[in-house]
């Protein structure tokens, strides 16, 4: 359903990404990779926004670097400039999904859900975050700076992002006043993946 593209980040350069459009005018989404890359499971995500009726927009943080093995995810995640990433490529998509129209929320899932809660804190563009099971460090992007509304997902056995991780979490947002809401499952770590 969707095709890749290239769309301009705010330093002039540019950036791959997987763009699945429902038409002109529709409310828009950035769907953020998991460590594993832009693979087909964060393609059929978008797809099924598409036909949802959402235009949605997946950058291709590593470059069209896919895997399946947990220790080269772990390396290429390891080498991802993060404030890059948040501040020129997933600004970038939102940039260029409002330019398609309507409003732009941000979703990811496990490093794509850390990177969720970094563009509620540094886009200004996007006006809504839905986080799976990721949460940055918080010099990064301290969650008191949200100002957007921010739902958010986790695993109570996920030994990725802990529930410690997450009660810290909760604890900031609250503290902070946001408009956020944490959900928890009996499950485990990637439990939106299909594969």
């Amino acid at each position: 359903m969707g095709t890749m593209i290239d769309f301009a980040r705010p330093d002039g350069g540019s950036t791959k990404g997987y763009l699945a459009t429902a038409g002109a005018d529709r409310p828009s989404l950035i769907v953020i990779q998991e460590w594993w890359g832009l693979n087909d499971q964060i393609c059929g995500v978008a797809d099924r926004f598409a036909r949802a009726g959402y235009n949605a927009l997946a950058p291709d943080l590593y470059e069209g670097r896919v895997t399946q093995e947990p220790d080269e995810a772990n390396h290429l995640m390891s080498g991802l400039d993060f404030p890059g990433a948040t501040n020129q490529d997933l600004r970038g998509a939102a940039l260029h999904l409002k330019g398609i129209g309507g409003n732009v929320a941000v979703m990811g899932f496990c490093m794509g859900g850390a990177l969720t809660i970094a563009t509620a804190v540094h886009v200004p563009e996007v006006t809504l975050g839905v986080c799976f099971y990721g949460i940055p460090p918080k010099e990064f992007a301290d969650p008191a700076n949200i100002t957007m509304p921010l739902q958010c997902h986790f695993a109570n056995q996920d030994d990725w992002c802990t529930p410690e991780a997450v009660n810290e979490l909760e604890a900031g947002l609250t503290a902070a006043g946001a408009n956020a809401e944490i959900h928890r499952y009996d499950a485990a770590h990637g439990f939106f993946n299909e594969t």
